[in-house]
């Protein structure tokens, strides 16, 4: 197999009802909860940012999916991490917001991953709050010494995240201050004023589908890197509720 290649992986998909056993507040805006399951014994999640399906229920009586990733899992313990993103509103944050240990949640896949291997030079994983969970599996799975840089923009630092990696990671944050204004502008601001290792690397991006745009335009366009070698998802679109993954690749 050649470096640098993308496996594309198929994984059998089935439902599994999940019991809360922890629940973390990770600063203001997202709170970390840990799920147990016995058919969480053949979990399979090869990919840091997969998605799986998650049914929730509404006030209409109907269910609902939204896509998250799978933060960290342990076939071993049977336990499943996912970061949940406060948002202003919709069925995933409303659940997130008010659940306790003891509640139940459907699940479902991941049907598939896109493996990037662990071989480039260096890495630099972009994205808003609903990228970090994504991010930072990434950051931890990485072998020993190998560069990684993040941007991740988030309200304050209260929100920002530490991660246990045996990688060289440089981790940098951009504040909205409560200020609502363009995450492209801020995100591209600082992509601008950053030195990127010498060396071939892999560039990740995922936000609101527009600044997700725009960022892969600039790193493809502007500073030249390679498409093959740069992946970028809209994770969630501004004006709909919760997040959903649209890939912007192809």
């Amino acid at each position: 197999m050649s470096r640098h290649q993308i496996t594309r992986l198929r994984h059998d998909t089935r439902r599994r009802t999940l019991t809360v056993t922890a629940i973390e507040q990770l600063g203001d805006h997202m709170r970390r909860m840990v799920f147990t399951a016995p058919e969480l014994n053949d979990f399979v999640s090869a990919s840091a940012d997969d998605h799986i399906k998650l049914f929730f229920a509404t006030d209409a009586g109907d269910t609902v999916m939204r896509d998250f990733t799978p933060r960290r899992f342990d076939t071993a313990q049977c336990t499943l991490t996912i970061d949940f993103a406060l948002h202003d509103s919709g069925p995933a944050t409303q659940w997130a917001a008010a659940a306790q240990v003891g509640d139940s949640l459907s699940i479902g896949g991941p049907r598939g991953s896109a493996v990037v291997p662990d071989d480039f030079d260096w890495y630099l994983l972009i994205g808003d709050e609903s990228a970090l969970p994504a991010i930072g599996r990434r950051v931890e799975e990485l072998r020993e010494g190998v560069p990684v840089i993040t941007l991740g923009v988030i309200d304050g630092p209260d929100d920002e995240q530490r991660f246990a990696t045996r990688a060289l990671w440089t981790g940098h944050w951009v504040h909205r201050a409560g200020v609502v204004a363009d995450d492209a502008e801020r995100l591209l601001g600082a992509l601008q004023g950053m030195a990127l290792p010498p060396g071939e690397g892999f560039v990740w991006i995922a936000a609101e589908t527009t600044v997700a745009k725009a960022l892969r335009a600039h790193v493809v366009e502007t500073l030249g890197h390679p498409r093959e070698w740069t992946k970028a998802a809209g994770y969630w679109t501004r004006g709909h509720a919760d997040a959903s993954d649209k890939s912007l690749d192809g």
